[in-house]
């Protein structure tokens, strides 16, 4: 028997104290119950990374379209909430695969070499200011600053207007400890609509003109356009998840290269290792923790019936510390060799963005090591932050400065 129920070992991603610190628990699951249920919320949970690595390319039993939050699938199949068209990663086929071969345009390893400039000058001029201080913060500083001014850059957002946007979003995405997501709240893409039509009448190169101006066919065997609606809903996507992923990352990485301070000084010494650790950061605090599915069909795992119309959680999180794929998971090693991680998803809802994340963090963890090379992360004063139970991360990481 692998489905375990709370009296053998209890996961609940509300549960305060497993959100801080969940990897204790996903041990647990990966070894007693890599198959759990959850009775009080009826979800099923995956924790080993085959399983989770397998489920997030099955696209024909695990289905997106309902939502990839336990709270918004659970609205969706009770009629309590709809999905807008154009949410890309609450899509399935064929609608995603056009949607996503169209915003792929937009993320081309051309389209990155052109941006490292701009990102590279956004970094020195936020940096600058602190040459000389005593403390820095990797998320007040850097982390809430940089993802903001390139994807306002990229959609053309004023700069008046970045810092309002962003805190929104920030907002909306939060959820009280110990408490679900008010899925009635969501998201609103009016704050764009002035962008938009302004850009309609003055097309330019960015990637506001690529949206309005794009044909592509539709899954009807139409080709168009798209139209204002789901111009603006890819717009909010692109805004929304383009400032988390980022922020999240570099909140990280300020951490774990302060408290491992042999490894930041191999980074100082040799840049080249700057890649690897940042991908070591991505599997070691993955930038989603879950991502939830809907059982389209019946399909057994470990032996066991998983029924259709479930809510399957796979547990990146759980998956990228499990030790039959990562040797010694828990420990932080930016010299690891590893295939691939978990830590931007995986299959056909690979993040969209994570060749710009990468960008952003490589740039800007070579912009502070070429100020400070050392630092110690400020214990007393770091914030941690309670967001959604998608993902865990930081509202403040100061460190002083050596």
């Amino acid at each position: 028997m692998t489905i375990a129920t709370n009296r053998e070992v209890y996961y609940d991603p509300y549960d305060a104290a497993i959100y801080v610190d969940p990897y204790p628990v996903y041990a647990r699951l990966r070894d007693e119950a890599p198959l759990y249920y959850n009775e009080r919320y009826d979800f099923y949970a995956v924790s080993r990374f085959a399983e989770t690595e397998r489920g997030l390319v099955d696209r024909e039993t695990f289905l997106s379209s309902r939502g990839n939050i336990l709270e918004i699938t659970r609205a969706v199949i009770e009629g309590r909430h709809q999905i807008p068209p154009g949410t890309l990663i609450h899509e399935d086929p064929p609608t995603h695969s056009i949607h996503r071969a169209l915003l792929s345009r937009l993320f081309t390893p051309k389209q990155m070499r052109l941006l490292e400039p701009q990102v590279r000058d956004f970094c020195v001029r936020l940096l600058d200011r602190f040459v000389g201080a005593e403390k820095f913060d990797f998320v007040l500083d850097l982390g809430l600053q940089i993802p903001m001014m390139v994807i306002s850059m990229l959609l053309g957002i004023p700069e008046n207007d970045q810092e309002a946007i962003r805190d929104y979003f920030e907002r909306s995405m939060r959820s009280e400890p110990g408490k679900p997501l008010d899925v009635g709240a969501g998201f609103s893409s009016d704050m764009f609509a002035d962008y938009i039509d302004w850009r309609y009448e003055h097309p330019a190169d960015d990637v506001m003109t690529v949206l309005l101006s794009a044909e592509f066919e539709d899954e009807g065997g139409v080709v168009r356009r798209l139209t204002r609606g789901e111009v603006l809903t890819f717009v909010m996507v692109l805004a929304g998840a383009g400032n988390e992923t980022t922020n999240r990352l570099l909140g990280w990485t300020g951490k774990l290269l302060g408290e491992h301070p042999e490894q930041r000084r191999a980074v100082v010494e040799d840049r080249s290792l700057i890649p690897r650790a940042i991908e070591e950061v991505l599997r070691f605090e993955p930038i989603a923790q879950i991502v939830g599915r809907y059982v389209a069909h019946d399909v057994t795992l470990y032996g066991e019936a998983l029924p259709e119309g479930s809510i399957v959680l796979f547990l990146p999180g759980a998956a990228n510390r499990d030790e039959r794929v990562f040797p010694d998971a828990d420990r932080f090693d930016i010299h690891r060799e590893m295939k691939h991680h978990l830590g931007f998803g995986y299959g056909p809802h690979f993040c969209l963005g994570a060749s710009l994340a990468r960008l952003e963090a490589r740039v800007a963890i070579e912009e502070v090591l070429n100020r400070f090379p050392d630092w110690e992360v400020d214990h007393d004063n770091e914030v941690f932050r309670m967001i959604s139970i998608q993902g865990r991360g930081w509202d403040s990481m100061p460190v002083v400065l050596g």
